[in-house]
């Protein structure tokens, strides 16, 4: 039987790696401060991995596979160095923000990256992956660095992809505003998606874990339809939305997915070596239905972390 042990396992992400695994027949232990539960059939393990006693209870055996998907270089190296020498093979969640090169369409895993943090640098999430990379990286065959994009699917907490879902939803026959479409690209990977290939990969090295690039505006079209969406789509210019205080990508008064301009290689990225190490993502149309269930269920009109709430939608679109 496999043993695993996930440095995490109950967030979003690592609680489904967790469940793939506990699927598949392993002994899963999961290191955990315990402010979430571990899924059922997993163990929980108590333990904060900025304490440097952490993972002393874990030391006193062998792993056949540990999963690391920490954002903070200096948890990952703590990690690698008390538990290196005990585990078979080594898992570290990286992501496609790692790379310095947002440019370059069809970028594979020899792009540059971002230089990796230094101990007292200020926190860059792209240089802290950078470094943890490199202390994974001294395991040599044993690791796989797995480089997620934008990671999607029911109960997703960024709120990024699920906010068009939400947006088209919430509107029915009324208007909604859009970014610039045309020659845009979006690119995502299915949560569970991601943990199947986790637990099934037998690669090494970096791979970028990512689905195939798709056209925004086709995207869009889709997501509109699954909602039931009968309105027009309203296509605001670039230099419109950023003078009316709409930001890009991510985060409060935003339009998810939009990209500033020169960040053409962001959402293109190749994912030859996901599909060659037995990655499957699965049709886009399968995860916009999933996720569109899932906003009605949680709420269109819900508090998000990303996006616009309908009320500064309608105030932008009386601006038009």
């Amino acid at each position: 039987m496999t043993d695993v042990l996930i440095l995490g396992g109950t967030g979003w992400l690592s609680g489904r790696i967790a469940r793939r695994w506990l699927d598949a027949g392993a002994t899963v232990t999961c290191l955990a401060r315990g402010e979430r539960p571990a899924p059922d059939g997993a163990e929980l393990v108590r333990g904060d991995r900025d304490d440097p006693v952490a993972y002393t209870a874990l030391t006193r055996r062998d792993w056949d596979h540990v999963v690391d998907i920490s954002s903070q270089a200096s948890q990952v190296e703590a990690a690698v160095d008390a538990l290196g020498e005990r585990a078979a093979r080594w898992t570290y969640v990286s992501s496609l923000s790692v790379y310095s090169d947002d440019e370059t369409v069809g970028a594979d895993e020899s792009a540059p990256r971002h230089p990796s943090a230094r101990p007292g640098d200020e926190y860059e999430y792209g240089a802290q992956k950078a470094a943890a990379e490199d202390a994974v990286g001294t395991l040599g065959d044993r690791a796989l660095i797995v480089r997620p994009g934008l990671i999607v699917g029911e109960g997703d907490p960024s709120d990024r992809f699920g906010y068009w879902a939400a947006a088209f939803a919430r509107a029915g026959a009324e208007p909604v505003l859009s970014p610039p479409l045309e020659g845009k690209s979006a690119q995502v990977i299915d949560v569970d998606d991601l943990a199947e290939f986790i637990v099934a990969a037998t690669v090494s090295g970096p791979v970028n874990a990512i689905g195939d690039v798709q056209p925004f505006d086709e995207v869009l079209r889709e997501i509109r339809t699954a909602a039931g969406h009968t309105g027009e789509i309203v296509v605001a210019e670039e230099d419109w939305l950023v003078a009316h205080g709409v930001q890009h990508w991510a985060g409060p008064r935003s339009l998810p997915l939009w990209l500033p301009p020169g960040m053409t290689g962001f959402m293109t990225r190749s994912n030859s070596a996901y599909r060659d190490g037995g990655g499957r993502p699965r049709p886009l149309t399968d995860t916009i239905r999933t996720v569109v269930a899932d906003e009605r269920a949680r709420g269109v009109d819900r508090d998000r972390c990303a996006g616009l709430t309908r009320a500064e939608e309608l105030t932008l679109l009386d601006d038009r």
